[in-house]
């Protein structure tokens, strides 16, 4: 069975989620509970915090399953 990665995007950042890889380490609830939240849908909200501590809180995500993307910037 295909699972399928949830998006999540500010306007700076896309943070993505894949379930199927995912240790459970709650890490990231633990240490950013804000943004990474457990029981409240959806529970990833990047406006909890600045972008710098959420890709500083993704980047320490044990399994990958916590990516994160800039978003590109149009042209004026």
């Amino acid at each position: 069975m295909k699972t399928k990665n949830h998006v999540f995007s500010n306007k700076d950042i896309t943070v993505t989620y894949n379930p199927k890889i995912c240790i459970n380490a709650e890490r990231c609830a633990l240490e950013l509970s804000n943004v990474f939240r457990q029981s409240v849908i959806p529970w990833i909200d990047l406006e909890a915090d600045s972008n710098e501590n959420i890709i500083n809180q993704v980047k320490k995500c044990p399994s990958g399953a916590l990516q994160f993307c800039m978003n590109k910037k149009e042209a004026c």
